[in-house]
């Protein structure tokens, strides 16, 4: 029997071209909308699972404070740092206690560079009395004194006529053993010693970046507690305590509101006797500082380095003893360049000239 058509001239059961091409595509997004919806479900468990498992595994927070695992530069040969482009530079290796060496990199002032070439450690150790100011440079977390922006301000204070001792801590670089906060502690206290038995008359100052601002601190402290004042201190992108770094890092940005934040990252932190003290210990250091900071500081937030600036002004009698200098965002500097920007080498010299007066 013929199909009797409809007023538009089409059979009546015939369904229209456009319902049957919506259902078609309709049909082929399903798979998309399936993928997207598993993917959405797996990174939601995973999201739930990184808390827990960091709570169920305090290592795991220690590696994220120290990262001395990561070797950056790759494949670098410290030990010859003429290949980084520090060509008045000494290697040499020293032992602060049994079972512990570290790697440590000895630059002398620009002026002394052809002189230095082929010359071997006892040169060095010598130059170190010349009556040019001492900088030990304590490096932040992660890599190695290798990393392009330790090299960058190497060479710049070098360049304003400063020797610049700069080590890894054990754990870190070619330097043997573990990490833990006493033991930078007693690294930069053993090098700061070490260089103080050979420089003579000339100032000595701690430089800590970063994580290494703590161990800046630490180490100052340590020294006054046994009645001597370091000489300067020079904080760069210095937070107020590893805990308050922690829970401002980028990467709990993610966890912040999530439910017992602190109990599942923050006190694990303070589980692997890492603390950091920076805050307190403003409180009571007494030597010379100067704190650098960038606005833009992405890793550690601007109002930490105002935070301990405004600490150390309230505890002094004098305020001539503290300085701040911030770094505009504009300049793009963030958390590790500093060392590009054109005035730092006035500021470092203004800095070290009032240690004279």
């Amino acid at each position: 029997m013929r199909r009797r058509p409809d007023k538009l001239g089409k059979p009546a059961d015939e369904k229209p071209r456009v319902m049957q091409e919506t259902s078609h595509e309709k049909a082929q997004q399903r798979p998309y909308v399936k993928i997207l919806i598993r993917l959405a479900v797996d990174l939601g468990i995973v999201y739930l699972c990184i808390p827990f498992t960091v709570r169920l595994f305090p290592r795991i927070m220690y590696h994220a404070v120290f990262s001395h695992v990561a070797r950056v530069p790759l494949f670098a040969d410290l030990s010859r740092p003429g290949d980084l482009d520090l060509n008045h530079t000494v290697n040499l290796y020293l032992s602060p206690e049994e079972g512990i060496t570290l790697g440590i990199w000895h630059t002398v002032p620009d002026s002394l560079w052809q002189k230095a070439q082929g010359k071997g450690l006892e040169w060095y150790q010598q130059t170190l009395q010349n009556g040019a100011p001492v900088i030990i440079y304590l490096h932040g977390n992660g890599g190695t004194r290798g990393a392009g922006h330790r090299v960058g301000l190497v060479n710049v204070l070098s360049a304003a006529g400063f020797h610049v001792l700069a080590l890894d801590y054990r754990g870190f670089g070619d330097s043997s053993g573990e990490p833990t906060e006493a033991g930078l502690t007693t690294d930069a206290l053993y090098l700061y010693q070490w260089v103080k038995a050979r420089s003579g008359s000339s100032l000595v100052i701690l430089w800590g970046h970063s994580l290494g601002t703590g161990v800046a601190t630490n180490t100052a402290l340590e020294l006054q507690e046994q009645g001597v004042t370091v000489d300067g201190v020079i904080l760069e992108g210095a937070f107020s305590n590893i805990r308050q770094a922690g829970a401002s890092h980028p990467f709990t940005m993610f966890y912040r509101k999530f439910p017992y934040f602190e109990y599942f990252f923050l006190d694990t932190i303070s589980e692997n006797k890492v603390v950091f003290p920076n805050d307190e210990n403003m409180r009571k250091l007494r030597s010379p500082l100067l704190i650098l900071h960038a606005e833009d500081d992405h890793i550690i937030p601007f109002h930490m380095g105002q935070e301990l600036f405004e600490i150390a002004q309230q505890s002094r009698n004098s305020e001539k003893s503290v300085r701040m200098v911030p770094f505009e965002g504009s300049h793009g500097y963030r958390h590790n360049g500093l060392y590009q920007e054109p005035r730092l080498p006035a500021i470092i010299k203004q800095f070290v000239q009032s240690l004279n007066m």
